[in-house]
């Protein structure tokens, strides 16, 4: 308890000059947990990652208002979580983007699959440039888009957030796994799995609607 207490307690001031020398180059994971008590800190904190986590949500959220909303709860929610920081487990970025996978799975299992399924994904970067070549040569950019919504849902929630981290979000493999709380060579293979499962769907669906448009008279 006492320790918890005295982490809360704002720097002395020799502290604090230091911290605000360093923090002009990014905050780091020395002084993550200070956004909590100083607010220059966390004001610096706040606009190196306060457009990737408007990207973030925005990507997954097709409402402006509640974009809006669930960007200003992660960063609440980081002020909240930083006297619990370690940098052993991430880098700052990694753990504001574990944050922010929390708020949103929270707020998707609160709005109900329906809604969900009207996310503004970027479809086109979910696939290797390969994949999405073969596939987007086939199928129309309506129809593919459609599909790969409906792909995503089939999912697991555990291979689809590795996903987006990575190939979305542009969060490199180490990124995404301590964002996850797993193992890069976990994410690893959530990563291969999701996009191998994703490629047979939309094969399949190209398949079909070949298939139907040679039925047509």
């Amino acid at each position: 308890m006492e320790k918890e207490l005295a982490l809360s307690q704002p720097p002395d001031s020799l502290g604090r000059h230091l911290a605000l020398i360093k923090v002009r180059d990014g905050v780091g994971p020395e002084q993550l947990r200070l956004i909590a008590t100083d607010a220059e800190i966390f004001e610096a904190f706040y606009r190196e990652y306060v457009d990737a986590i408007q990207g973030f949500v925005a990507r997954r959220v097709g409402d402006r208002e509640r974009a809006a909303d669930l960007t200003a709860e992660i960063f609440l929610a980081s002020i909240r979580a930083a006297h619990r920081y370690r940098p052993g487990r991430g880098s700052p970025k990694a753990w504001l983007y574990g944050i922010a996978q929390n708020v949103v799975a929270i707020d998707r299992r609160r709005a109900g699959r329906e809604q969900a399924r009207d996310e503004r994904l970027r479809g086109s970067a979910l696939l290797d440039e390969a994949d999405g070549a073969a596939i987007d040569a086939r199928i129309d950019a309506a129809a593919s888009r459609r599909h790969l919504y409906e792909a995503m849902e089939r999912l697991s929630e555990t291979e689809r957030a590795v996903l987006e981290l990575v190939a979305v979000d542009e969060l490199s493999l180490t990124e995404a796994a301590a964002a996850a709380g797993v193992r890069p060579v976990t994410a690893r293979v959530r990563l291969h799995r999701a996009r191998r499962k994703l490629r047979a769907e939309l094969e399949a669906a190209s398949t079909e609607s070949t298939v139907n448009e040679g039925e047509e008279p």
